[in-house]
């Protein structure tokens, strides 16, 4: 193999994982508003991010959920959707984030936690297709907001989003999301513009169920 295609084939491979994410850059840039200037919606939708080894929210995790709070009491938004991980008997991110929330002041009846949401798509799809969210806020740290705005936009969920960066987050951690996510946004192209997988269903929970007339 010549050296010419050599470098031909690493600049192609090196467009196809930096495209993506510049792409959900450009998408998100206007769609990224601080919690004064954010306009109301419905639903926030706050996104998991791991629990610790004693079962409690990580900081990034609180994070999310405190800058759900800030919205919820701003008068910005009515529910918040809690989507999380919960394969396993003895993780439960929903439970863990509602359980920081109610600790923050938030009344156990505006949240509504979504046990499947393993995936920024899974949470995406099943916050539409189960919960009958249309139009909503998306709650996470400002390096994951472009591929979560760009895939809940894809998947017919009308949505902005707020930066949930309250702590001084260590460097290398910031290097590593960095780079997962390039990986991760190029993911989110092949799920919402190819292969459209179906994540785990159910029956409807709407979170706002019509009224009998």
């Amino acid at each position: 193999m010549s050296l010419y295609l050599l470098v031909t084939l690493a600049f192609l491979f090196f467009v196809l994982l930096i495209l993506p994410r510049a792409v959900t850059e450009l998408f998100a840039r206007s769609r990224i508003l601080s919690l004064e200037k954010v306009s109301s919606a419905p639903v926030a939708i706050v996104f998991g991010a791991g629990l610790r080894r004693d079962g409690q929210p990580t900081v990034v995790l609180r994070d999310r959920v405190a800058m759900a709070a800030q919205l919820y009491f701003a008068g910005k938004t009515k529910k918040l959707l809690m989507s999380g991980d919960n394969r396993f008997i003895d993780y439960n991110e929903p439970q863990a984030m509602r359980q920081y929330a109610w600790s923050l002041g938030i009344p156990d009846e505006d949240i509504v936690l979504d046990f499947a949401g393993r995936s920024t798509y899974e949470t995406c799809y099943r916050a539409k297709a189960i919960f009958g969210v249309e139009e909503a806020i998306l709650v996470t740290q400002r390096f994951h907001l472009p591929r979560a705005l760009y895939t809940c936009h894809m998947l017919g969920l009308n949505a902005i989003g707020v930066a949930a960066d309250w702590h001084p987050y260590r460097r290398s951690a910031i290097w590593f999301w960095q780079i997962r996510e390039v990986f991760a946004t190029l993911n989110a192209f092949w799920q919402v513009h190819i292969r459209r997988p179906l994540p785990v269903l159910g029956n409807p929970e709407p979170i706002f169920p019509e009224k009998s007339p």
